[in-house]
């Protein structure tokens, strides 16, 4: 009866140490199709892209990029797919990681070539260049809900890009002229916006309709799509009042660029 007990108390504690294993155990990366159902490289062709995070995972002064192969599976919880699986989600926070040249967080794809592996450059006067978005705005942080969520960068800065301020969509140059697309975006209100560039002009649509055209020159330029906030919870860029956990997000159902 001795040894009996002594069994029933052994195999008790065995069974107690390994729920204790079970439930300390680390949680999964999130990297590849999760429980819901596709990963954002499942849903639409991220070939030509790379994209940067608002994290910073080695802590060595730069925010994550995540480059083909890996970017074909990889989700988490700055980018991931919608409830209906037919798009996917760019989010970033007031307090996320900067590349060196913003002040601002970045959930956002950048074109590259070949398959992800050399950085896209293109000229304003050389062929014809096309990136087409259709996506809708979710989500914008709590004091300056500003978000960019397309744009043409050259080897230094933005030239144009398309961009919410709160209910004001509209497309805007640098350092010059902003055109209003629509004075009164309401969150969530599905559109498209397209840039086409070709000898020195750049034309700039939303819903299939040419609203303005950039007449001017750039290089080494390439394409970027997704959610880049324009508030900060801190430093040089910091907004008053702005919460770091204040974020802006953008659903992309379809992206696509050519060069001709």
């Amino acid at each position: 009866m001795k040894i009996y007990i002594q069994l029933l108390i052994l195999c008790a504690s065995i069974s107690l140490s390994c729920s204790k294993n079970i439930n300390s155990a680390k949680p999964e990366n999130k990297q590849g199709t999760t429980k819901e159902g596709k990963s954002p490289g499942e849903i639409l062709h991220l070939k030509n892209w790379k994209l940067t995070l608002p994290v910073n995972t080695d802590r060595n002064g730069n925010p994550d990029e995540i480059k083909q192969p890996l970017l074909d599976t990889y989700t988490d919880e700055w980018f991931f797919t919608n409830k209906k699986q037919d798009a996917m989600v760019f989010k970033a926070n007031a307090g996320g990681e900067t590349t060196s040249g913003s002040n601002f967080p970045r959930s956002e794809l950048r074109e590259m070539l070949e398959d992800g592996k050399p950085s896209a450059v293109w000229s304003s006067s050389a062929g014809k260049h096309t990136l087409f978005i259709d996506q809708k705005v979710t989500h914008l942080p709590d004091v300056r809900k500003h978000i960019v969520v397309g744009q043409i960068h050259d080897a230094d800065k933005y030239v144009v890009f398309f961009r919410l301020e709160d209910r004001k969509l509209l497309v805007s140059v640098n350092k010059g002229e902003r055109i209003t697309l629509d004075p009164n975006y309401e969150l969530g209100t599905r559109f498209n916006v397209m840039f086409q560039v070709e000898n020195n002009e750049t034309k700039c649509y939303y819903n299939g309709v040419l609203k303005y055209t950039y007449k001017g020159n750039f290089e080494d330029a390439y394409f970027k799509a997704g959610a880049y906030v324009q508030s900060s919870c801190k430093g040089n860029k910091k907004v008053e009042g702005e919460s770091c956990s204040a974020y802006g997000e953008v659903e992309i159902f379809n992206v696509w660029t050519k060069h001709e």
